[in-house]
């Protein structure tokens, strides 16, 4: 074993309907890695900016944050959050709360000998943070900054206009000796 734990992120698109999410939340109990849950949001120089972005339906700068619906979706939109919350919450008791608690009491047992309250106080802080009534609420708030305006829609669109690194290969990776060794050491015959 290599020691490498994976984390998987989905994202939620919009017109996800509460079967969609079931499945969803079914898997991600089957599955031994983390998973965390974003939603679909058209961001400037990506491409569902230049296909979606003249559907969204707030230019809130606010709610651009992945856990906030800025595209219609197919639900009520406080149904949406109450499935992507549901769905949160199972991710959530997966890996945080009691089973954490457990795999790492000898640190919270320090932190709290020390008076640092924090970390316990994390593992049960997912309903106050993590809140449809909180998500819909903050759509109804004023508007203090707009996103600019999204460019025309667009079928397909020009690799020019997104915001894409070029692969810059071996170069591009800056590994210390003891990474770069474990590489060379972990090789699977692939020739590069």
């Amino acid at each position: 074993m290599l020691g490498v734990t994976v984390a998987i992120n989905l994202i939620a698109d919009p017109g996800w309907d509460p079967k969609r999410f079931e499945v969803i939340r079914q898997w991600c109990r089957e599955i031994p890695e983390i998973v965390n849950i974003s939603v679909n949001t058209p961001y400037p120089g990506t491409e569902t900016w230049h296909t979606e972005a003249r559907r969204v339906q707030t230019r809130d700068y606010r709610l651009y944050d992945i856990q906030h619906a800025v595209l219609p979706t197919k639900l009520p939109l406080h149904e949406f959050y109450e499935e992507l919350v549901r769905t949160q919450q199972v991710l959530n008791m997966k890996h945080l709360g009691w089973a954490l608690l457990r795999s790492t009491a000898h640190i919270a047992a320090g932190h709290l000998l020390r008076g640092q309250t924090n970390f316990v106080r994390m593992l049960w802080k997912f309903n106050s943070v993590y809140s449809p009534k909180l998500q819909l609420a903050d759509h109804q708030q004023p508007v203090k900054y707009e996103m600019a305006l999204p460019p025309d829609r667009r079928e397909s669109v020009d690799s020019k206009l997104l915001y894409i690194h070029s692969a810059r290969g071996r170069q591009g990776r800056a590994l210390d000796d003891h990474t770069e060794q474990f590489v060379e050491d972990t090789r699977m015959g692939v020739s590069v």
